[in-house]
């Protein structure tokens, strides 16, 4: 039996579920919607940002790779940015007049994370392409529209994306196989 293991870390784009409880979802979705930004402790913690067509390339270079690369393999973008600075840029491309709020910090926070992606690099020669501010351009505006379109419904009961419009014009039907 082939197996491969990939680890990943903070993916996002658009598809994500305004209430899935992730930093890029929060902020955005308070961005759009003028309301507090809330930042917990002073915002210097750092993250790494994956956008989601890097991440599926990733996925299909680890399967075609041979098998004696069983990983796990680490799949994320190791470029890191501050809460500040990703709030920030949130604000930027939404126009949003949010203020940021810091909230107490949870004590289980990780002060960083980020990926070391060198044998995603070595042996699948695979490295993130899109910047953070490229990928955050099409998520805002897939959430622009979900909320927009949403309207006085609640977020918790919006349609469920079915497989085959979740893989319509991503990567998987865009880019060939690797091998």
């Amino acid at each position: 039996m082939r197996i491969k293991v990939a680890r990943i870390f903070n993916t996002y784009g658009p598809r994500m579920h305004p209430n899935d409880g992730r930093v890029v979802s929060n902020f955005i979705v308070q961005a759009l919607r003028n309301q507090p930004i809330t930042i917990y402790g002073e915002g210097t913690q750092t993250r790494s940002f994956c956008y989601v067509d890097d991440l599926i390339e990733g996925f299909i270079r680890l399967m075609d790779s041979p098998d004696d690369l069983t990983g796990p393999v680490n799949l994320g973008n190791p470029g890191e940015f501050t809460m500040i600075e990703l709030a920030e840029t949130i604000l930027e491309l939404t126009g949003s007049r949010s203020a940021l709020v810091h909230e107490a910090l949870p004590q289980d926070d990780p002060k960083q994370r980020q990926p070391d992606i060198g044998l995603a690099r070595a042996r699948l020669g695979w490295e993130p392409r899109v910047a953070l501010r490229d990928g955050l351009k099409p998520t805002i505006g897939y959430f622009d529209g979900l909320l927009r379109g949403a309207g006085r419904l609640s977020l918790t009961r919006l349609p469920a994306i079915t497989r085959s419009h979740a893989l319509r014009g991503s990567a998987l039907h865009q880019r060939p196989r690797f091998g």
